[in-house]
């Protein structure tokens, strides 16, 4: 009894299992710690074997080499297109970092070894909850749907340009900005005023202290206003998951 292995086969499948070990590691939300490595490397496997009837025939045999090249490659490749799915995403903890700050919370901060965050309350709060809706809503599905189109944008061993993650990466981190301000911002702007206000008060009535009125004060406007944000949180988390699939195909 003879048993036949297809040599170019198993290397495809595991150059595309490198690939997508490499953008699980990195990319949210799969990057959090609470979920298992043997959990990750079994949907790394699961993952690698389905695209296997497309990644095979565009890979050809050659050396010892080429091989190891290819591998360093896909590494390379599945990393930075994890790092543009983080960067997209992380445009909710940014947010909750602005709001931290206008805030008043931000002195109470704390780092999160699960999500690897360091910030104060709303910042690891937003963090868990676009982790949540991301599993909830099933836009972990179109991550890896996107993840899977890259087979076809670019093929084993085709090698990055480096231009396109670049360009990709800059569009990302102007995103990640805008959106930022776009999510906190009418929260921003109620506490703006709230200083300013303060700050004409103060002028009017010097004997007041607007240090020990505005702390309290700004902790409760944020405190009844938040709830404002995480209404729009769900459409938000949406949006940047098309924007992150987006990103991810259109490299290469």
């Amino acid at each position: 009894m003879e048993l036949l292995l297809d040599q170019a086969r198993i290397e495809a499948v595991m150059l595309a299992g490198v690939r997508i070990v490499a953008f699980l590691v990195i990319a949210p939300p799969f990057s959090y710690r609470a979920i298992p490595a043997r959990v990750k490397a079994m949907l790394a496997v699961s993952l690698a074997l389905a695209v296997s009837p497309q990644v095979a025939g565009a890979w050809e045999l050659g050396g010892t080499g080429r091989y190891i090249g290819a591998l360093l490659l896909e590494l390379v490749v599945g990393a930075a297109l994890g790092f543009l799915v983080l960067v997209v995403f992380s445009a909710i903890q940014a947010a909750g970092s602005l709001i931290d700050l206008f805030g008043g919370f931000s002195l109470s901060q704390a780092f999160d070894p699960q999500s690897m965050v360091n910030g104060a309350q709303f910042t690891r709060l937003f963090q868990l909850t676009a982790l949540t809706l991301l599993f909830t809503s099933d836009g972990y599905q179109l991550i890896i749907t996107g993840l899977m189109r890259t087979f076809s944008a670019l093929p084993l061993g085709a090698g990055l340009d480096l231009t396109e993650p670049v360009d990709a990466l800059t569009r990302a981190v102007t995103g990640l900005f805008l959106a930022s301000v776009q999510i906190a911002g009418p929260l921003i702007v109620v506490l703006f005023l709230a200083d300013v206000g303060l700050g004409l008060l103060t002028r009017v009535a010097p004997a007041l202290n607007a240090l020990a009125l505005g702390f309290p004060l700004k902790i409760f406007i944020t405190l009844s206003l938040v709830g404002v944000v995480f209404v729009a949180l769900p459409r938000v988390v949406s949006t940047l998951g098309d924007n992150a699939v987006r990103l991810v195909t259109g490299v290469g």
